[in-house]
């Protein structure tokens, strides 16, 4: 059954590609991803799953709270197993119900299985990240460069090479701000009605990650119509502050009534509990921990925790057989970086209500994850996300089509919610 359910979800991957893609990317695509997810199977079954490679831990654990709720299931049928019922599965619901489906269909453990479902998500990414170039200005080949490279990017690849949660996350960031980003270009209600579901599975993955999507998303609901200055982007941030504050303020009012515990109230817990000395120095232990000089304040010493949040591991830097692999990913990342610095400058003289949405992610959430910053390993597979936004003014300065040319402005094929 096991066998059964990665032909089924391959197939589902064809379905996918010639169902969302136009038909001339659709066919440079298909082979592209089935290497991509054929890949990642055989990183899973050769590397991960044969024990030499000594990395994991967090794919077990996802394992263990999925046949949990198999057991559940078999016991009062299959259901939402919500945190009162199974209190681990609290913040990764959907991975762990996903699972957990394939288990019971495959009537145990089925971590190939499992793993063929990540593959898929990843996948899907990857196509998302290509609509979500095209919708700010990259011509064709260089949104599909893009797509190639974060297919193998070997970060986000050995992370979907098994029961990890980061294919899950990455996916939905880039389909939320996607999103967002298209509603800017051209409105339509579907999209914001996709934001719904989307962001309680985000929710359900990774809870803080709803509020590092938060004010890019108010930007595409808002739609500014007209380019921005830079004293109108600074204005924009100013008015937003308040605005956080006053909901920050209800949702700890609603906690001290009726309601405790509100999303605000959550994600302010998980940021207390991330930024405490307690933990940075647990998370320090290891041969990928980093400690800094910062008397114990999360905000002291930012602009090295900056520098290692982004840029670790550095090429000089000694550590585990994952962190010397994890080089190549930073190597390819500082390329990319280089390109997006020039894609933004040309973003800023093109579209800045795109480069806006694209800062506004990943300016505060380096921010957010630097405070919280002790350990190179764990960095590097949270900032998947930042990555991958952050990549896409590189797409920009790859296109070679003028903006103003027809073929260089997304079409109804780029929309990301076209032939849904």
């Amino acid at each position: 059954m096991e066998y059964i359910v990665v032909i089924a979800v391959t197939v589902l991957l064809v379905v996918m590609v010639h169902t969302t893609l136009a038909p001339p990317v659709a066919r440079r695509a298909l082979p592209v991803l089935l290497a991509a997810f054929g890949l990642r199977l055989a990183v899973h079954v050769l590397v991960l799953r044969s024990g030499g490679f000594g990395y994991g831990g967090d794919n077990l654990s996802y394992e263990a709270r999925a046949l949990g709720i198999v057991e559940l299931w078999r016991h009062s049928g299959v259901h939402y197993v919500t945190s009162e019922e199974l209190g681990s599965v609290y913040g990764v619901a959907v991975p762990c119900h996903v699972f957990a489906l394939v288990m019971y269909l495959c009537g145990g453990p089925a971590p190939l299985a499992c793993t063929a479902v990540v593959a898929l998500v990843a996948c899907a990414a990857c196509v998302v990240l290509y609509r979500f170039a095209r919708v700010v200005g990259a011509d064709d080949r260089a949104a599909f460069r893009l797509l190639v490279i974060t297919a193998f990017l070997p970060g986000f690849l050995l992370h979907t090479s098994d029961t990890f949660k980061d294919g899950f996350n990455a996916f939905l960031v880039v389909a939320c701000l996607g999103l967002a980003a298209s509603n800017m270009q051209r409105f339509d209600p579907r999209k914001v009605i996709a934001l719904a579901p989307l962001l309680w599975a985000l929710w359900n993955v990774r809870p803080y990650m709803v509020f590092m999507c938060a004010l890019p998303l108010l930007v595409g609901v808002a739609r500014v119509r007209r380019a921005l200055s830079g004293r109108g982007l600074v204005v924009f941030a100013a008015l937003l502050i308040p605005v956080l504050l006053l909901l920050q303020g209800v949702d700890r009012g609603a906690e001290r009534g009726a309601d405790p515990g509100g999303p605000f109230g959550t994600v302010q817990e998980q940021l207390d509990r991330g930024q405490a000395e307690h933990t940075r120095l647990a998370n320090a232990e290891g041969g990928s921990g980093v400690a800094f000089d910062d008397e114990g304040n999360a905000w002291n010493a930012l602009g090295p925790k900056l520098v290692y949040t982004l840029l670790s591991p550095f090429p000089w830097m000694s550590g585990s057989i994952a962190l010397q692999l994890g080089k190549m990913d930073t190597l390819l990342w500082y390329w990319l970086l280089c390109c997006a610095v020039l894609g933004a400058r040309r973003l800023w003289r093109q579209d800045r209500r795109m480069l806006l949405i694209i800062l506004l992610f990943v300016v505060p959430g380096s921010v957010a994850y630097a405070t919280t910053m002790s350990n190179i390993g764990l960095i590097f597979r949270q900032r998947m996300p930042i990555v991958m936004i952050a990549s896409l003014p590189a797409a920009v300065a790859w296109t070679r089509t003028p903006r103003g040319d027809g073929s260089a402005v997304p079409g109804p094929s780029d929309s990301l919610v076209h032939r849904t």
